[in-house]
């Protein structure tokens, strides 16, 4: 019998996009302050710049070649990340607002700093 992967019903909207400076407030790398390199928003998960690092061995691919140790940055929840504030060196929730041309933006509920330009 084959399995079929479930599929979520909920949209896939985060509250954190790619580019953006977060915090990890869980985890073996809470206070960790990084940049979100990718988001994968079908699992709600977030690459931040070196937080959950892990050592992959990798086999030797041609003949002749030697193995090598390879550290990269794995996929955490987007639950354990709060954006953050360089400004102001202060994390915060996310709220909505809208612009006074009716854009809609995202914008720290501490410090009221626009995120999206």
């Amino acid at each position: 019998m084959a399995t079929q992967k479930k599929e979520n019903s909920k949209s896939n909207s985060m509250h954190v996009k790619t580019g953006d400076t977060v915090q990890v407030i869980s985890g073996k790398d809470k206070g960790k302050v990084g940049e979100v390199i990718k988001a994968i928003p079908q699992e709600s998960s977030v690459v931040v710049k070196n937080v959950n690092m892990k050592t992959k061995h990798v086999k030797p691919q041609a003949e002749g070649e030697s193995g090598r140790i390879v550290t990269t940055e794995y996929p955490i929840h987007s639950s354990n990340v709060m954006l953050y504030s360089t400004k102001q060196n202060v994390a915060s929730r996310v709220c909505y607002t809208f612009t006074q041309e009716g854009k809609k933006v995202r914008m720290l509920k501490k410090t009221g700093e626009i995120l999206d330009k």
